[in-house]
């Protein structure tokens, strides 16, 4: 609540929750207040939910409270879980003597944790907080701790567990597919909707969202087996409408299809403004080590000159910022790296430094083939440096 941290858990259990045909309909932040953790789960039980998932707030300090809370709205006592209590002891065990702590003072601490609603079941602990699956009147309520890397492996043991199989058999199939776009503003879309509605499509059998990200429009359609039909009507309009700016159907990202274009292929990169950027983008993708040879940070003037061969007359004639440069920083990784395919950045992201010529966002990039093939741009880009 306070800014400093995000959450990572709700993204996360919301499109695991969508693979089970689940319909997320509400992610609550709330903060570490009894009164207010409790008027959330009671805001959900007011709206129908029949699942709840809640992250956090099952550590042993007295800010931890979730359980509690839990087993109140569950109508049901905490009480001692004496064999969850020595599952963690053991994991705290080592830790103590690791630290060279006392084991005792430590396993009182932490006893608070083994503290679990009557009747409900835990889930073995990751690190040493154990998730809980509790059943409260007509919904399930699942209790896990809130680290994403405590969270992520336990989330599938919580699925598996009884009460939450009985939730999820009763729900109906929930389709999807993910449209994304480059080059047409989100208006665009807004009117091609409109106008495959007007033209006799019930588009509210539909969950369609548009999200601008990374520069790329995501359209996500999300329906029943009933609206199958209109979910493709939709498809097919957006096709026909946008073919030229749809460069995936299947939700398949840029990425993944750069990387499947660069099979074969010896890639090395050139940045200025971006500081390596592009190459922690493009090595963010498991295998990039087959196609890509190397990266070049040449901030200053000197690296351009030293590290890619770049003509010292050419950037007092045009500048660093300029595509000129931008095409000798392309044919200096071409030739360093030995390869076949190149990318070069140079560009000023500001927030100072900007002109009348060449304003701040004002960025040269230069894609190139060893055959001399290349594909210059430069744009004037709003916003900062990752943009």
């Amino acid at each position: 609540l306070n800014g400093r941290i995000s959450d990572l858990n709700g993204p996360w259990l919301s499109e695991r929750l969508g693979e089970l045909r689940v319909d997320v309909a509400h992610i609550l932040v709330v903060g570490d207040r009894p009164a207010d953790l409790e008027a959330a789960l009671r805001f959900l039980a007011g709206e129908g939910v029949d699942l709840i998932v809640t992250s956090g707030g099952l550590g042993p300090t007295a800010d931890d409270l979730t359980a509690e809370v839990v087993a109140r709205f569950s109508g049901r006592d905490l009480v001692l879980d004496e064999g969850m209590e020595e599952k963690i002891a053991r994991i705290l065990r080592g830790f103590a003597r690791r630290l060279r702590l006392n084991e005792d003072a430590v396993r009182e601490a932490n006893r608070k944790q083994a503290m679990v609603p009557e009747g409900a079941i835990a889930i073995d602990p990751v690190g040493t907080a154990p998730g809980l699956v509790v059943t409260a009147d007509a919904r399930v309520v699942v209790v896990l701790p809130g680290p994403p890397r405590e969270l992520q492996p336990m989330w599938p043991k919580a699925v598996e567990t009884a009460p939450v199989r009985e939730v999820l058999d009763r729900a109906r199939p929930l389709r999807g597919y993910t449209l994304r776009l480059f080059g047409i503003p989100e208006s665009e879309i807004a009117s091609s909707l409109r106008e495959i509605e007007t033209a006799g499509a019930d588009l509210s059998a539909l969950e369609i969202t548009t999200c601008l990200r990374r520069g790329e429009i995501e359209v996500d359609v999300r329906y029943r087996d009933e609206a199958s039909s209109v979910a493709e009507s939709v498809r097919e309009g957006m096709i026909e409408r946008h073919g030229r700016f749809l460069f995936s159907l299947d939700g398949e990202t840029i990425d993944s299809q750069v990387a499947g274009l660069l099979a074969g292929h010896r890639l090395g990169l050139a940045e200025s403004c971006s500081g390596g950027l592009l190459a922690a983008r493009i090595t963010s993708l498991p295998g990039a080590s087959a196609y890509l040879a190397g990266s070049v940070v040449a901030y200053s003037d000197e690296a351009k000159v030293d590290l890619l061969g770049v003509d010292s007359t050419l950037i007092e004639r045009h500048g660093a910022v300029s595509p000129q440069v931008a095409e000798a920083m392309a044919r200096g990784a071409i030739e360093r790296f030995d390869a076949d395919v190149a990318v070069s950045i140079t560009g000023i992201a500001g927030p100072d430094g900007g002109t009348k010529d060449k304003p701040v966002g004002y960025v040269c990039f230069n894609a190139r083939l060893a055959d001399g093939t290349a594909i210059a741009r430069d744009p004037v880009i709003p916003g900062g440096r990752e943009d």
